[in-house]
């Protein structure tokens, strides 16, 4: 295993420094009222580091979801085996947002809708539930893809419901709550 150069050290720190300054914005005035000037300031760099890490501010919190990914899914595959797949998803999300400092909301936060790149995302977030449904012993195929997708939907809506909640009822309480009315209605 080779160490960590100090040049890449660094490009880590500050890319870190980036995204939780966003995280810190984007909580305290909003996204869509968050420029990459202000997340630049935050982080004590320039506009032009902020473009070396990341190509748009959307790129920078996608980015953070997709670090989720293989913690998620290992989540999943590490639940109790009798639990039944949509449990399985709620009962680690649940458990992901208790170890979170700030709402699911930041995740898809922009009024302006699923961009693209958000919906790359979503499919991306379905591979990791059907692998990880399938890793649960789910047949692969239609059965595992199905309930992935139908998990995925539901994900979705909590966080396009909690984003829509006025700026003081972004918790993660009320997160938590929508989840398990999504996953619920998924189990009637």
């Amino acid at each position: 295993m080779t160490a960590v150069g100090r040049r890449e050290l660094h490009k880590q720190e500050t890319r870190r420094a980036l995204q939780e300054a966003a995280v810190r914005l984007f909580e305290q005035d909003g996204y869509d009222r968050t420029t990459v000037r202000d997340i630049a300031a935050a982080a004590g760099v320039t506009e032009r580091t902020f473009f070396r890490y990341f190509a748009t501010k959307e790129e920078l919190v996608l980015g953070e979801v997709l670090d989720l990914l293989p913690v998620i899914r290992e989540a999943v595959i590490g639940r109790p085996a009798g639990e039944a797949p949509y449990q399985a998803v709620r009962s680690a999300l649940l458990a992901l947002l208790d170890g979170l400092d700030r709402g699911i909301g930041i995740l898809f936060a922009s009024e302006e809708g699923a961009t693209p790149s958000a919906l790359a995302v979503i499919h991306q977030v379905e591979e990791a539930l059907e692998a990880a449904f399938v890793a649960r012993g789910v047949a692969a195929g239609l059965p595992a893809s199905v309930l992935s997708k139908a998990a995925t939907a539901a994900v979705h809506s909590t966080i396009e419901t909690h984003t829509k909640l006025p700026e003081d009822q972004r918790t993660v309480d009320n997160a938590r709550r929508l989840l398990g009315e999504a996953f619920a209605l998924l189990e009637s």
